[in-house]
């Protein structure tokens, strides 16, 4: 299991700290520091089964210069999504658990982060 991670962010700490008091075993990504190229995103968002526009952060300075909100959501803009998180990765939503079983999940909630566990006991 691999844990994309902001440290400055609470969620991500909060997750960290739950992981710890139930022993799991996980690697973390500073994924600002050792940046998700287009490829890792797609493979992220195909396992978590969601959009580029389900885990950007919209309220981030960056997607206001980009004009995020502007931006169509549908597949003719799909790349374009990526190629913004990719290149503005404080814009990809945190944290980002990827399970042993090959899902994904957003683990912005202790639920999803115990979800994330349950999908590792395989």
């Amino acid at each position: 299991m691999e844990i994309w991670i902001n440290p400055a962010c609470s969620k991500c700490r909060s997750a960290i700290s739950l992981l710890d008091a139930e022993g799991a075993e996980y690697t973390v990504r500073r994924y600002l520091d050792d940046v998700p190229g287009a490829d890792e995103i797609r493979a992220v968002l195909d396992r978590l089964n969601l959009e580029p526009w389900d885990i950007t952060r919209t309220q981030e300075a960056d997607a206001k210069e980009l004009g995020l909100k502007d931006w169509a959501k549908d597949a003719s803009t799909r790349e374009r999504w990526i190629t913004a998180l990719a290149e503005h990765p404080r814009l990809i939503q945190r944290p980002i658990i990827t399970a042993d079983d090959g899902t994904a999940l957003v683990a912005r909630t202790e639920d999803a982060v115990r979800e994330a566990l349950s999908r590792n006991k395989g």
